[in-house]
């Protein structure tokens, strides 16, 4: 099992810099200000000629930590080398996402001038991903080559707004962003998303900076139906954030470094990725994660194939393969984020290896139907709300 490493410079679930950083929300606000924008590409203009066939390679952009590398040979990623033994296909694979704005800003240049990108297959965030799909930047993928996907997915990923029959994109991992805390520093236990305002906890709290990260479980700490959010919505949790700030409850607003802040008790609760949390268990048992009464957000980062991608069929069955529950299974058992496909858990359950089968019973991993029940998958920002909202919340969190 993978265990915390502290030294990560950003999470999976990366804080959104958007209008407040390098000015290419901005730009995507201009062109999407208004109902057709004047960067969306029309379907019929979003393929390339396939060279899947004669070309049996495909390159493959992800996030770092987040594939099963080998314990001997770091540079060895064994649920792909399996794929290429079995299909001849290579894979080209890199760690450059860093950052969700950092790699829209990359690639968004050759999009917008219909050029291709230079990847076959891509891993962002689903926040991010509405973007795409909306900008008509990703190509629909052919569920026909996809068995796996269609029998496999789980059900409760299947249909986010943005993406309502899931045909432009696929969950590579899932999480959960709820609460985690050192039970032996409280003293107590943490039900509640409100528990974060007690006096006990005061000045030893952190909460996440991106507004995206961050906005879903304030929300639903106040009684809000997140698949539905308004504006009103917004306007208390911003301002209940805005109170505990200036009374010093919040100690500070973090990206992933709220990872070494609770590890090392600089913090005794904050707002939390459900994998990361595993990971930090693994070194420390008085570590707990807590998906709170109010609930929760369930999230995704997702598979797309970029608009001009010239090994589209290549990508579509790499995307297949990570689907059999046994490659699912392998690839959970080594990143430690919920499973996208339910299934897996039996695989694992049935391992010889100890570590292995437990994580079949870890519901951080495979929830169970009581976390199901307050799990929520939170209506993304659209784009005429972006540049009020996001700068409101900047200026709370001081980006």
């Amino acid at each position: 099992m993978a265990t915390a490493d502290l030294s990560r410079p950003v999470s999976r679930r990366t804080l959104l810099r958007g209008l407040g950083a390098a000015g290419v929300l901005g730009a995507l606000a201009a062109l999407t200000g208004c109902g057709v924008p004047a960067a969306y590409v029309q379907p019929g203009d979003r393929g390339a000629p396939d060279r899947s066939a004669a070309d049996r390679t495909l390159t493959f952009a992800n996030w770092p930590l987040y594939i099963d590398v080998d314990d001997d040979n770091p540079a060895r990623r064994p649920t792909l080398d399996a794929f290429t033994r079995r299909t001849g296909i290579d894979v080209r694979y890199t760690e450059e996402i860093n950052d969700n704005d950092e790699f829209f800003g990359k690639i968004s240049p050759s999009l917008i001038n219909h050029q291709e990108t230079g990847r076959d297959l891509v891993v962002i965030s689903d926040w991010m991903a509405a973007r795409f799909v909306r900008l008509g930047w990703v190509q629909e993928m052919d569920r026909s080559k996809q068995p796996h996907v269609a029998a496999e997915l789980d059900p409760q990923l299947r249909s986010p707004a943005f993406d309502e029959d899931r045909l432009h994109s696929v969950p590579w991992q899932s999480g959960i962003t709820g609460i985690a805390y050192n039970r032996k520093k409280l003293g107590r236990e943490i039900r509640s998303t409100n528990d974060l305002w007690a006096d006990d906890l005061h000045g030893r709290i952190t909460l996440l900076s991106g507004l995206d990260e961050a906005f879903a479980l304030l929300m639903q700490g106040n009684g809000a139906d997140v698949t539905r959010w308004t504006a009103d919505d917004f306007d208390t949790m911003c301002e209940q954030v805005e109170r505990q700030k200036r009374r010093g409850q919040i100690r500070r607003f973090t990206g992933n470094d709220y990872i070494k802040d609770l590890a090392t008790g600089d913090v005794v609760a904050c707002q939390a990725y459900s994998g990361d949390v595993i990971q930090l268990q693994a070194d420390s048992a008085d570590i707990e994660f807590v998906v709170p009464e109010e609930g929760a957000e369930l999230w995704a980062e997702s598979l797309l194939i970029p608009n001009l991608a010239r090994h589209k069929s290549n990508a579509e069955a790499l995307i297949d393969y990570y689907y059999e529950p046994e490659v699912a299974a392998e690839l959970a058992s080594w990143v430690n984020y919920v499973c996208p496909v339910p299934a897996a858990r039996d695989v694992l359950a049935s391992s010889k290896d100890k570590d292995s089968a437990a994580l079949a019973e870890d519901p951080l991993i495979f929830p169970d139907d009581a976390m199901r029940s307050r799990l929520a998958i939170a209506r993304d920002i659209t784009s005429d709300e972006r540049e009020d909202y996001a700068k409101r919340w900047d200026a709370i969190v001081g980006l």
